[in-house]
C-alpha cells in the first residue's frame, strides 16, 4: 500500500505501528469518528494531525482542544460558544470551537476527563452535528470531522460508570490504539536520531553503546514526549558522543521494582483489567529487565529468569523485544 501524501511524519519502523498507520490511511478520507487511545506522550496529537492532513479536509481548519485544561464550568461556552448577554461579562456573541472547526476537523484531547453533564451535550451534538450556543435559541449545524483521544481505554471508564456508554459507542467508530514506547523499543534509536538532527543538527552527535543500552532498558513512563525532552537536554551539553554520565539520573539508576510498577501502571491503577493482560505486561517487563541486567545477553537473561533459552527467545519474539544489534539500518517512514 502506497503511503499517504502528507506533510506530517510518523517516525517508526515498528511492525505494529506500521500496521496501525496502514489502517489509518484507509479511513483518513472518510467522515468517520476516530478514537485515539494511548498513554500520555505516545503521540496522539501527531496521529490526529496525520489523519487530518491525509483527508480531503487538509486545507480546512484543524482545531485542537485540550479538554483537561479547560475548567469544567467553561466547557460549554468554549465548545459551543455563547450569545451576547448569556452571562455576566458576555458583552458580545462568540463562536465556539466547533463553529471554528466548520468544514474541517476538531481534535478533542483528554475526552476521558470530561464530566458526565458535558458528555450528555457532546452526545446530542454527535447525533446530528447540531448545537445551541450558551444563551442561544436557535440550532447551529456544522460539518466537522471529530477525532477524540483518551489516556485510558474508555471501556474501563464505562464499566466504572464514569463515562456514558452511548457516547463511548459514538466516539469509538474507528478505535486506534497507539502502543507505549516501552512496547516498541525498536523505534527508540530511530527517534533518537530524529531528535538529535532536530535539536543539534550542527553537532553530528552519536549515542555511545552503554548510553543506548540504558535508553533501551528504561521504561519511558512519559513515552515519546519524555524521550524527546531527554534528547533535547543532553544535546545541549554533549560535544561528540552522548555517554551514560550525560543521561538523567532516573535513566542511569532505574530501580527494578520502580520500573516494574511504572511499566505496568495501568494494571495496578485501573480495575477490570483482564488477568491475561496483567500477566503479559509483567512478562514483558521482566524480560526487558533481564536483558538490561545481562547486558543484552539472551543466555544470561534466560538464566536470570529461570527459563530455557528457547522459551526465553519465544517470549521475546512474542512481545517484539529486541536487542541493540537489531537496531541498524534505521528507516524514516510515514
Amino acid at each position: 500500500m502506497k503511503p499517504v501524501n502528507t506533510s506530517v511524519a510518523i517516525i517508526t519502523r515498528n511492525r505494529e505501528m506500521r500496521r496501525i498507520i496502514q489502517s489509518v490511511n484507509k479511513i483518513a478520507n472518510t467522515t468517520s469518528t476516530v478514537l485515539l487511545i494511548g498513554e500520555t506522550g505516545v503521540g496522539k496529537e501527531i496521529f490526529a494531525e496525520y489523519i487530518h492532513k491525509a483527508s480531503r479536509r487538509h486545507s480546512r481548519p484543524l482545531v485542537r482542544v485540550s479538554l483537561s485544561s479547560i475548567p469544567h464550568e467553561l466547557l460549554s461556552s468554549e465548545l459551543f460558544g455563547y450569545e451576547k448577554g448569556a452571562f455576566t461579562g458576555a458583552g458580545e456573541s462568540k463562536k465556539g470551537l466547533l463553529e471554528v472547526a466548520h468544514t474541517g476537523t476538531i481534535f478533542l484531547d483528554d475526552i476521558d476527563d470530561v464530566p458526565l453533564d458535558m458528555q450528555v451535550k457532546l452526545l446530542r451534538f454527535l447525533e446530528n452535528m447540531e448545537f445551541m450556543r450558551v444563551g442561544g435559541i436557535k440550532h447551529i449545524h456544522v460539518d466537522v470531522r471529530v477525532i477524540s483521544a483518551s489516556k485510558v481505554p474508555l471501556k474501563i471508564l464505562v464499566r466504572q460508570k464514569s463515562f456514558r456508554e452511548d457516547l463511548y459507542y459514538r466516539l469509538n467508530v474507528v478505535p486506534v490504539i497507539i502502543p507505549p514506547l516501552r512496547e516498541r523499543i525498536d523505534d527508540i534509536p530511530l527517534l533518537i536520531e530524529h531528535f538529535l538532527k532536530h535539536y543539534a543538527p550542527e553537532k553530528s552527535l552519536r549515542i555511545l553503546p552503554d548510553a543506548l543500552n540504558a535508553l533501551l532498558s528504561y521504561s519511558w513512563p512519559g513515552n515519546v514526549r519524555e524521550l524527546r525532552n531527554v534528547i533535547h537536554r543532553v544535546s545541549l551539553f554533549a560535544d561528540k558522543g552522548i555517554t551514560m554520565d550525560e543521561l538523567p539520573h532516573e535513566i542511569r539508576h532505574s530501580d527494578a521494582g520502580e520500573t516494574l510498577v511504572k511499566s505496568c501502571r495501568d494494571c495496578f491503577v485501573y480495575s477490570h483489567v483482564r488477568f491475561n493482560d496483567v500477566v503479559s505486561c509483567l512478562e514483558k517487563t521482566l524480560i526487558r529487565l533481564a536483558m538490561k541486567n545481562s547486558h543484552n545477553n539472551q543466555s544470561k537473561a534466560a538464566r536470570l529468569l529461570g527459563l530455557s533459552l528457547s522459551t526465553f527467545r519465544d517470549k521475546a519474539k512474542k512481545y517484539s523485544i529486541v536487542t541493540p544489534d537489531h537496531h541498524r539500518n534505521f528507516v524514516l517512514s510515514n
